[in-house]
């Protein structure tokens, strides 16, 4: 009965922090899906190749963890809160400070290309902070795929509709929950 309760609490875990990753790609997305002539294939498409790089880029965070993890041992704990302490208030200082759109039209390929590294490149951080002491990678990566491709065209749809009001708090409270988890790696 305990280690079902404490994989469930991982599983949470994880999908909060999938959440919390996802939220830029979502507050992003609102922005891009503000601009005019924004097809609907245009966003599936965005949204596919974010939901690739959050993968693929904690996946590369995860392998380089467990190298450094070998590394420093018993200090990982410390190094894994720091560098979620570090991203998350990088992120919430960026939503405070209001930070520019993308220069590159985020249809082409090569706008699609970098916007969806320039949403999933804090999932590398990540996947570099879980990697020094996780071991179910695939449910890691998996998560992070589905959740940030979700928000993503989540986030593009809700353009279509909002103000821009919302991507900064989002981006903030994204941030905010990678400052907690920081917090409870460390203590």
């Amino acid at each position: 009965m305990l280690e079902a309760s404490f994989q469930s609490g991982q599983l949470a875990a994880i999908l909060l922090m999938a959440v919390a990753l996802g939220l830029d790609a979502f507050s992003l997305g609102i922005g891009v899906g503000m601009r005019s002539g924004m097809r609907l294939a245009h966003m599936a498409g965005i949204s596919f190749m974010i939901a690739l790089f959050h993968m693929l880029m904690p996946l590369l965070g995860l392998f380089a963890g467990r190298y450094v993890g070998m590394l420093l041992g018993h200090v990982t704990g410390f190094a894994a809160g720091g560098l979620l302490l570090l991203l998350g208030g990088h992120m919430m200082y960026n939503a405070w400070k209001g930070g520019e759109g993308l220069p590159i039209h985020p249809t082409a390929f090569w706008g699609m290309l970098l916007f969806s590294l320039s949403v999933s490149i804090d999932s590398f951080s990540v996947g570099l902070s879980l990697g020094m002491f996780v071991n179910d990678v695939l449910l890691i990566v998996i998560s992070f795929g589905v959740v940030g491709g979700l928000l993503a065209i989540l986030g593009l749809l809700l353009g279509r509709q909002v103000s821009n009001k919302l991507g900064e708090y989002g981006e903030m409270l994204g941030g905010l929950i990678l400052v907690v988890f920081g917090i409870m790696f460390i203590f």
